[in-house]
C-alpha cells in the first residue's frame, strides 16, 4: 500500500482525496519508481479542483512531475537505485501521476536526475522551470541576445515566470516582470528583474499595434495578455507562448506578424522530444542559480496538496510548490 492523491468522477460528482492505494492504481509501464518529491503545477491545480478539463481518465492520480529512485526496471537504460525525474507525457492526465509515493510508467518518459540537482531541487524546477528553459532556448534559437533589448516575462510570480526571470537575468538579459501582485516587487527583483509592471496594462483588449518595446517575451498567460505583448514587441522580436492562465483565446490581429515581422513561438512541454528535454535540463544545470531556488520554492506535504491546489488556482501562491510525498 502507498499514499497518493486520487481524483474520482462518478454519480457522486468530481472529488479529490488523499487515499491509501495499492498496485492496481498504478498504470502500465516498464519502470516502477519510489517517488521522493513531486510538485504542484497550475495544470495539477486545474486537475485537482476540477476547474479545467485536464483529467481524461478516472480514477486518476494527478501530478505531471516527479523525482525518485527506480525500484524495478525492464527498461535497458535504468536499473534499481537510479535517480530519475519525469515531466509531462500525459502523466496525471491519462496515466497515473506523480502525486503519490509510487509510480509505474514507460522508461522512455524518464530523464536521469542531473547531478547538479538533488531530487528536491529538480522538483523545485519541475515542469514550470523546464518549460521556462524551453522558452529561453527558443529565444536563443531565433537569435534574440541581451543586446537586442528588454525581455518581458508575464505571470512573473508563477512557477514558469519565476524561473524565466532568474535564468534570463543570469544570462545577461534586461528582464521586465509583469505581475498582478506588484507588492511582490522585492521578490522579483531578487530573482533578477530590472523592472516590475502591473499586468493590468496587458489584460484588457488593446490596439492591433502598440508602441514597440520588447525584444522578446515569455508568456504563460495567453488571451488578451498575449495579444497585447505581440502588439508591443519590437521589429523582428520573438514571443514565446507556453500557458493559458488568462484564457485559451488569442484575440489578436496579424498586424504584428506581417508589419513588424514578430515571431510567435509555441512551447509545448508535455510531448517535447526527449533530446530537447535533455538539452533543457543540461542548460538548467548551467544557467539557473541554485541559490535562487530557495527564493522561488516552498515545500508542503502530500496531505496539504488539495488545499494548496485551490489557492494556486486563485493566484495566492507565488513561485514553485515542492511536494514531499512521504510526509
Amino acid at each position: 500500500m502507498f499514499k497518493g492523491i486520487l481524483i474520482q468522477k462518478d454519480e457522486a460528482g468530481y472529488r479529490s482525496s488523499l487515499a491509501e492505494l495499492d498496485d492496481a492504481a498504478l498504470g502500465d509501464g516498464d519502470v516502477t519508481v519510489r517517488v521522493a518529491y513531486s510538485t504542484l503545477n497550475y495544470k495539477d491545480g486545474l486537475a485537482i479542483t476540477g476547474k479545467g478539463p485536464v483529467v481524461r481518465r478516472f480514477p486518476m492520480i494527478p501530478g505531471i512531475d516527479m523525482a525518485g529512485t527506480v525500484e524495478h526496471s525492464n527498461h535497458p537504460e535504468y536499473r534499481p537505485g537510479d535517480a530519475v525525474l519525469l515531466n509531462g507525457w500525459g502523466v496525471g492526465e491519462v496515466h497515473p501521476g506523480g502525486l503519490a509515493q509510487r509510480i509505474r510508467l514507460k522508461g522512455d518518459w524518464l530523464v536521469p536526475q542531473p547531478s547538479a540537482f538533488s531530487a528536491r531541487q529538480s522538483m523545485a524546477i519541475g515542469t514550470a522551470g523546464y518549460t521556462a528553459m524551453l522558452c529561453v532556448l527558443a529565444l536563443e534559437r531565433f537569435g534574440v541576445t541581451p543586446d537586442h533589448g528588454e525581455i518581458l516575462v508575464t505571470g512573473a510570480n508563477g512557477g514558469v515566470g519565476s524561473v524565466a526571470v532568474a535564468v534570463l537575468a543570469k544570462l545577461g538579459f534586461t528582464v521586465v516582470a509583469s505581475t498582478g501582485r506588484v507588492d511582490e516587487a522585492d521578490y522579483l527583483k531578487s530573482l533578477g528583474a530590472a523592472e516590475i509592471i502591473d499586468r493590468a496594462q496587458f489584460s484588457e483588449p488593446g490596439r492591433p499595434l502598440g508602441k514597440e518595446r520588447w525584444a522578446g517575451a515569455v508568456d504563460s498567460v495567453g488571451s488578451h495578455t498575449l495579444a497585447n505583448v505581440c502588439a508591443t514587441t519590437r521589429y523582428c522580436g520573438v514571443v514565446t507562448a507556453c500557458g493559458l492562465a488568462q484564457g485559451m483565446d488569442l484575440p489578436a490581429t496579424v498586424a504584428p506578424f506581417i508589419l513588424r515581422g514578430v515571431t510567435l513561438a509555441g512551447i509545448d512541454s508535455v510531448m517535447c522530444p526527449r533530446p530537447q528535454r535533455l538539452v533543457a535540463w543540461e542548460r538548467l544545470a548551467a544557467d539557473l542559480d541554485v541559490a535562487k531556488l530557495d527564493l522561488i520554492t516552498h515545500e508542503i506535504g502530500l496531505g496539504e496538496v488539495i488545499d494548496a491546489a485551490g489557492r494556486l488556482i486563485e493566484g495566492k501562491i507565488r513561485g514553485r510548490v515542492v511536494v514531499d510525498v512521504n510526509r
